[in-house]
């Protein structure tokens, strides 16, 4: 287990653990969570031996395998496929043993060699490496592309997919999420999900968090508490647990005020002296409890918009793509034909699988793209606020949020936009201090700040502009949790129209009423909810991995398949997992869902959420369950093989005794499991 005692950890002058404790089991998943600048990277730093404790003990099994996602920009030419594999530290090293035994001549170490190259998985290591690099969103025409030829986010996919390659026992995942669409998210989660070694993410995403994490660890003023739970869980426990200070601490300033006001009436008074002094030390002796200091929550609201023009902007026969990479060439058209409009105080999710044209078609109505045919009408005085997603890389380095907002005026004013807004220097001072620009950071040059504080000035300038539009493509890849909660918040506040991208699915379940899909070329509505979309998503990528098998069968019979079924384990190179595949039934069609009457798909949606709700914890009991009854059952073969044994009396009776005692657990598990079973088939019908 890692142990972590009375640890001190400085990052310059700044104490980010002092004293702090806790303990990882093997085989825990943890989320670590805090404030940015908590202190978590840093505690990854200690694990991964790049930072080293100030004071205290600290230990990690010294034969346990760590994978990590390196956070450098890979620069090479090596085709994907061959990076990701290299990941597999294992393989390398039994690659470069073959070589040096072949060399050598030593037919012994040539054997040995050769049979640690087996136990590597190098028969299959291709096969799941392009499994990794497919799950992440990549097409099978770019497994062998070169590394440099993909964009930035693309190449942190691949190091994420380097990472999940390698052998481990510890897996250190630092915001996995940031560069993933909701398909390649979707795929994670099924992968970690059964990954068996001890894990530790940091994630600002809630829902990937729930989903991925059993336990929680909360860095806070320099201490880590540990939470039994996923990240919901640890929510409801904190509140609990502040609630209940709150109110002793409230008790016990009452208590000390009746105490010193004892002491102050009746201490110069002889009679009543003794009793005043013995209250004195009640009270000097008395454990004084903190009162509850919660962290300052970050909120801001967008201004009514000027007017709101109804239709926002009519669609009518449009193609959306990219124009012509050579004069007289062949346009790029990857959504067409598509007629809608978009009304006023609409709130849209825009759903799709990686590559379907989400961003595109957000790009065009922002009027960074042109409309590839067809006519977009927009509504007289529709003024659109527009978050891309690389809106963080079009921010001036050199210039300081005041110079962005003075920037931004000279603009609104050049092209007639000002709609009441302050201009003043000082008016823009206090509004950047609205979004915690204050002090001197407003004169802080942006290249120096962090994504998140990044993230926040973008937001600022968009909110100070009044748009009645808002176009947000993935806008909480650098926020944290509170963050997010703030704007998840204000978009709910906000009485104009909201068209969001997005893979968070807590922002999209709190702010959208609706859904459309990017898919097969086109924009349908989606009616069911953002569980159908996963098992559709999933579906989706079950579809694919069959025909890309299919094709790998049809053009090498030899060949291994591309995954195995079993889950990935930390000590088993061999097995890997692409996806956990929604089960048929549960598979959602979209043919089905976009043929039937709005009412019957609001109402099977309906249905589905209440099934869902009602089935959760009895699913979780019965996943809990089976866990427990194959722990078992391996026990059970464990010890009648000791029986099968010469033992002596005392070996005999205890075993026999625990013999017993795991069989009557397991014919309880049983039943327990039978009720669950057909309570979930109940419920379900």
């Amino acid at each position: 287990m890692i142990t972590l005692k009375n640890l001190v950890l400085r990052r310059g002058t700044k104490v980010l653990l002092d004293g702090a404790s806790c303990t990882i089991n093997p085989g825990e998943k943890v989320g670590l969570v805090g404030r940015n600048g908590a202190g978590k990277s840093s505690l990854f730093g200690l694990l991964n031996h790049t930072l080293h404790e100030d004071k205290g003990d600290f230990y990690v099994p010294a034969q346990w395998r760590m994978a990590q996602v390196a956070q450098d920009m890979p620069e090479t030419d090596m085709p994907a496929t061959q990076f990701v594999i290299e990941g597999d530290v294992t393989l390398l090293a039994a690659q470069t043993e073959v070589a040096a035994a072949e060399d050598s001549g030593d037919g012994e170490r040539m054997a040995h060699a050769y049979m640690a190259l087996h136990d590597a998985g190098a028969h299959d290591a291709p096969a799941r490496a392009q499994a990794l690099i497919l799950g992440l969103g990549f097409r099978t025409d770019e497994l062998e592309h070169p590394v440099n030829s993909f964009s930035g986010g693309w190449r942190m996919r691949l190091q994420l997919a380097r990472a999940l390659m390698c052998p481990s026992e510890l897996l250190l995942l630092d915001e996995p999420t940031n560069h993933l669409d909701l398909d390649a998210l979707v795929w994670l989660e099924a992968w970690l999900k059964r990954y068996e070694g001890t894990m530790l993410v940091i994630s600002h995403d809630r829902e990937f968090l729930d989903a991925v994490t059993d336990v929680t660890i909360h860095i806070e003023r320099a201490q880590l508490t540990r939470y039994g739970g996923n990240y919901s869980r640890f929510e409801d426990m904190r509140a609990e647990q502040m609630a209940l200070q709150a109110t002793a601490y409230s008790k016990q300033q009452d208590k000390m005020a009746h105490l010193q006001k004892f002491i102050d009436r009746f201490k110069a008074k002889a009679s009543k002296a003794k009793q005043a002094q013995s209250r004195v030390k009640a009270l000097e002796r008395m454990e004084k409890i903190g009162p509850v200091l919660a962290d300052a929550e970050f909120t801001f609201e967008f201004s009514e918009p000027q007017n709101l023009p109804n239709p926002m902007l009519a669609m009518q026969d449009v193609s959306f793509g990219y124009p012509a990479a050579v004069e007289g060439g062949e346009p790029t058209l990857i959504v067409r034909n598509v007629s809608k409009s978009v009304l006023a105080g609409q709130r849209i999710g825009i759903l799709g699988a990686n590559g379907q044209g989400k961003s595109t078609v957000v790009k065009t109505i922002a009027r960074d793209l042109q409309a590839l045919a067809g006519t977009i009408t927009e509504g007289k005085g529709l003024n659109i606020g527009y978050f891309a997603q690389q809106e963080l890389d079009v921010l001036r380095p050199a210039d300081t949020p005041l110079e962005h907002m003075i920037r931004l005026v000279r603009e609104c004013t050049t092209e007639g936009r000002l709609s009441g807004q302050a201009t003043r220097e000082q008016d823009l001072r206090g509004f950047l201090g609205s979004f915690n620009f204050t002090g001197d950071q407003v004169k802080q040059a942006v290249g120096s700040m962090s994504g998140g504080e990044k993230a926040r000035l973008v937001l600022c300038m968009i909110v100070w502009q009044r748009p009645n539009l808002l176009l947000l493509d993935e806008p909480t890849n650098h926020l944290d949790l509170a963050t997010r909660e703030a704007l998840s918040m204000a978009l709910n506040e906000f009485e104009g129209t909201v068209m969001l991208v997005s893979h968070d699915r807590a922002l999209l379940r709190a702010v959208c009423d609706e859904f459309w899909l990017v898919s097969r070329g086109g924009i349908e509505p989606f009616d069911g909810d953002l569980d159908d979309y996963q098992r559709y998503l999933l579906d989706m990528a079950k579809q694919s991995r069959e025909a890309q098998r299919q094709e790998q069968r049809d053009q090498q019979r030899s060949s291994a398949p591309v995954a195995t079924s079993s889950a990935p384990r930390a000590n088993d190179k061999a097995s890997v997992v692409v996806a956990a595949p929604a089960p048929v039934s549960n598979a959602v069609d979209l043919q089905s869902l976009t043929s039937r009457s709005p009412e019957q798909r609001r109402q099977d949606a309906l249905r589905r959420q209440q099934v869902a709700e009602k089935t959760r914890p009895m699913k979780k009991e019965l996943e809990q369950n089976e866990k427990r009854m194959a722990v078992l059952g391996l026990e059970k073969t464990r010890l009648e093989a000791a029986l099968s044994q010469p033992l002596n009396n005392t070996d005999i009776a205890d075993a026999g005794r625990r013999l017993k005692a795991v069989n009557d657990e397991t014919d309880t598990l049983e039943a327990r499991w039978l009720e669950l079973t057909e309570a979930i088939e109940a419920a379900s019908a």
